[in-house]
């Protein structure tokens, strides 16, 4: 502890997949890449779409056009905000990954890599668990059992997630999971995911090609998504939570709120989870926690305590982007806009914080349904400030847990990894 726990409130507000330009490594997958500006081409097609510009005055209040100058977003703020421009800090551009990386994650361990590359790791740790190994037509995928595929998910960027995928009908899910675990074991990559459903078929059926030399399980066709009884665990890698933001903060005695998809991915065993998709819902869950209005939430279970530490993610901005929605992306930005308005307002306070800021991006015009890796905003409201700053660039999210930290009083040092900003 640095002096104490502070009584004030942090917010973090992910924005899911709203990055403000291409890293300089964006294009080593699809050179493409290296033209990725989320923010830029949303701001861009939207006024040649609808005729007016989206309507964004918080976050160009908050600063964001400071970070990113566009004719549409306003070129100086009078809010005491503090704003700095974030490189990602762990390979890929992936949620799982961004979100434990932002709470002080050490995910320097972790490589983006297609199943194929490591078929000797994986096949030798199931052999020696007892199981019995094939490739389906000599392609860089496993067959164990032959019941189980082992494969590269093919619904995310590629090398980021390894999927175990079973059908339901041939062995419970148990087994698909203790496979599974087997599997993370070796893994490098940021995820292992086991899924088990209905399929129509036997899954080799539904086997392809994906991109980057990738090949997986078609898991939309095989019927897993529409025959009910679909049971999936998300197996990431080795983490340290006991030094992560959320743990931290709560071993010190402050209340923890989880917001959003927040909920389902961040871990913190005395945290208040608010699980939702719609924006709306995320956003009002975030402001009933500040005003203490949710029942059994933060107040009413830690009475007296001060600090508090809400992380929230909005996911339907990501959603848009996987869809190559830009109309939609916007007018979801839209409705961040408008609930970002009432956190600002009662974040009043001079101990009270605002971060917002993303994951990674995920822009809607670049020509495919994959994450791009792309700067973020990292955007401070502090109530009390004395002006406008504009900061040196984060060298990754764990710079803004770490931020997060000081700002509750804690010691970024208790932390996996982060340095904290100077806002």
């Amino acid at each position: 502890m640095t002096g104490g726990l502070a009584a004030g409130r942090t917010v973090i507000v992910v924005v899911d997949g709203l990055g403000i330009g291409a890293m300089p490594d964006a294009g080593q997958l699809r050179p493409g890449d290296r033209a990725a500006d989320t923010l830029g081409h949303l701001l861009d097609h939207c006024r040649s779409e609808r005729g007016t510009a989206l309507r964004l005055p918080v976050l160009g209040a908050l600063g964001l056009g400071l970070l990113h100058p566009h004719p549409d977003l306003a070129r100086g703020t009078e809010l005491p905000v503090a704003v700095a421009r974030a490189g990602l800090g762990y390979p890929g551009a992936d949620t799982y990954a961004g979100h434990q990386t932002l709470t002080g994650a050490d995910f320097s361990q972790v490589t983006v890599a297609n199943l194929g590359r490591f078929l000797p790791e994986v096949t030798a740790a199931a052999e020696k668990a007892g199981h019995h190994v094939e490739l389906l037509d000599g392609q860089p995928l496993a067959v164990v059992d032959g019941r189980v595929l082992v494969h590269d998910n093919l619904e995310a960027d590629p090398g980021i997630n390894w999927n175990v995928s079973g059908r339901l009908q041939d062995l419970p899910f148990a087994e698909i999971l203790a496979l599974a675990r087997t599997v993370r074991a070796v893994a490098p990559v940021a995820r292992v995911i086991a899924v088990g459903g209905h399929a129509d078929r036997p899954l080799p059926a539904y086997v392809r090609p994906g991109d980057g030399g990738t090949v997986g399980l078609d898991t939309p066709a095989t019927g897993f998504y529409r025959n009910g009884g679909l049971q999936v665990q998300h197996l990431g890698a080795p983490t340290d939570h006991a030094r992560q933001l959320p743990e931290v903060a709560a071993r010190a005695g402050a209340a923890v709120a989880l917001v959003g998809k927040a909920a389902d991915i961040l871990s913190c065993d005395s945290a208040v989870r608010l699980p939702a998709v719609r924006t709306d819902e995320v956003l009002a869950h975030t402001l009933a926690v500040l005003r203490d209005d949710v029942p059994d939430g933060p107040g009413s279970r830690l009475p007296g305590v001060g600090g508090l530490l809400v992380v929230a993610n909005v996911q339907e901005t990501d959603l848009a982007g996987h869809q190559q929605d830009a109309r939609r992306y916007g007018s979801v930005l839209e409705q961040v806009d408008a609930g970002l308005g009432a956190l600002v307002e009662e974040l009043c306070r001079p101990g009270d914080r605002l971060i917002v800021t993303a994951d990674h991006g995920n822009d809607p015009t670049i020509g495919h349904a994959y994450h791009t890796r792309e700067y973020v905003p990292v955007l401070i409201h502090r109530p009390g400030a004395a002006r406008t700053e504009v900061l040196a660039e984060a060298g990754g999210l764990a710079d803004v847990g770490a931020t997060a930290a000081r700002f509750l009083g804690l010691d970024p040092g208790e932390l996996a990894a982060g340095m904290p900003l100077r806002a």
